[in-house]
Parts: C-alpha cells; structure tokens; sequence
C-alpha cells in the first residue's frame, strides 16, 4: 500500500515539477474556479494530518494546514510533497494494522471513529486520486500534458477506448 500511495504522490510531484507558478495557482477554470495549487495542498494536509497523529494514534483531519503560500508557489508545493513523501517513507508497515481515532467534519459536525492506520492511509490514497481526476480537468483547460495516462485514474476503473 505504500508504495502504491508513493507512486501515486510522485505523479502530482511530477505535475509540479513541470509546470509555472502562474499555471499552478492560476484560479479561472469554471465551474469551481480551484487551482492546481489548491489541491495539491489539499490533498497534502489530509496526510499531514494522518502523520502528524500516529505517534499519539489521533488524527484529526479538520486540523489542517490551508497554507495559502503553498497553493500559490509550485516550489511550495514541491517541497510539501516531498516532505509527506519522506514522512510516508518511515512508516512500518508492521503499524498498518494499528488502531487510530480519526476526527473529521462529514457536514454535521465532528466525528471521531476508529480506523486502521492503513485504512485511514487507504482514504487518503482515494482522495488523492479523485483530486488529481479534477486536476485533469483542470490541466485539460490549461494545456498541461498530464504526467502519465494514469494521472487521476482509480487502478479498479474501467478504461473507455477512445478512437483518435
């Protein structure tokens, strides 16, 4: 699972590395006018928040970060990703099993449940993936190239053939 949830990081870390800042924060695309920078920070927060509570086994993830400097410099957003990246790297996969209380806001405020530490990773691999769906939308309407075709794509969906 890690390795999956690396692979998939260093895609965005690709993006990244590829593209302006003006491309990176740029906030015009309809319908939700969010930026690359915006949902790379995104999905970022929600593994600090995982991270930073696995020493005390409590994971809040409505304590995130939202640091606007991060969704505005892609150099910003590199060093973020690479730092989760090395974080992720010290996890023992022996801790995957362990049982965590995770806190979130689902719409009708707090809720803490328990999770695996792999579950809640798992999550975050999920929502990572949806995010870069989105910004395949998003770099479509800039005339970004995607890093690779499975950029944003969930391994279990189908793929449709298209005739070019």
């Amino acid at each position: 699972m890690l390795n999956a949830i690396e692979k998939n990081l260093l895609r965005g870390l690709k993006l990244l590395e590829s593209i302006s800042d003006y491309e990176y924060s740029n906030k015009n695309i309809a319908p939700y006018y969010s930026s690359i920078g915006e949902h790379i920070r995104h999905i970022l927060d929600v593994f600090s928040c995982i991270l930073k509570g696995i020493e005390t086994k409590k994971i809040d993830l409505t304590a995130r970060e939202r640091n606007k400097v991060t969704e505005k410099f892609t150099i910003e957003g590199i060093f973020y990703c690479k730092n989760i990246l090395t974080q992720l790297k010290k996890i023992n996969t022996n801790d995957l099993n362990t049982i965590v209380s995770v806190t979130d806001n689902l719409g009708l405020g707090k809720e803490t449940m328990k999770y695996t530490l792999g579950g809640i990773l798992n999550q975050a691999h999920s929502h990572a993936i949806h995010h870069f769906a989105s910004l395949g939308y998003i770099t479509h309407q800039l005339n970004i190239p995607l890093p690779d075709k499975d950029f944003g794509f969930n391994p279990t969906t189908p793929r449709k053939e298209h005739d070019d």
